[in-house]
């Protein structure tokens, strides 16, 4: 199972943005896009793991979830990793409120303690949007000033994390929440 710590977007949301997205969409980049229900904020990567290990990968997002309070989370601007310039994912990004923080930093320690070895670049909250096709291994160009044109400002109220699992197939990744953990009321 090919697992992650996720925190998942309300469907509107994730309409919102990708409607804002169109005009980039439709440059015909070589980027492959994410679908709407693709769309949301990865707190920490966990690769692939055994499938008797989910029970205690789950209690461990419990209990990082059962330390943090429910928050306003700012979402807007657009951008590229590695750059603009030389686009490889293609994102919108996520203010790095305190408490997003927090809990990001939370659940990093609560998976070391499982093994997992914690992340070694900083934390750049963000949604992925696109990644650049096979075929386009330097990046993509050209996409800093349709970016820029972009503009999104939305907020969510961030209630719960979620375990995931990433299934790959052909036609691209499907998401699955395996376990879903609530956060203290507080936003």
């Amino acid at each position: 199972m090919r697992l992650f710590v996720a925190i998942n977007l309300p469907d509107d949301v994730r309409r919102d943005i990708l409607r804002v997205t169109e005009p980039v969409r439709r440059l015909g980049v070589p980027v492959k896009w994410v679908e709407a229900g693709g769309i949301h904020l990865t707190l920490k990567f966990l690769g692939e793991v055994t499938a008797d290990r989910l029970s205690e990968l789950a209690a461990g997002v419990v209990r990082a979830a059962g330390r943090a309070r429910a928050f306003a989370l700012p979402i807007g601007g657009f951008g590229a990793f590695p750059s603009e310039s030389h686009a490889r994912v293609v994102w919108v990004g996520c203010e790095a409120v305190p408490a997003l923080e927090l809990l990001q930093h939370d659940v990093e320690r609560e998976f070391a303690a499982l093994g997992f070895p914690l992340e070694g670049r900083p934390f750049r909250p963000h949604l992925t949007l696109g990644r650049a096709k096979r075929d386009a291994r330097n990046g993509v160009t050209g996409l800093a000033e349709p970016l820029a044109r972009l503009v999104y400002h939305g907020e969510v109220v961030v209630r719960s994390v979620e375990l995931m699992e990433s299934v790959l197939s052909p036609a691209g990744a499907r998401y699955v929440a395996r376990q879903a953990a609530a956060l203290a009321e507080g936003a």
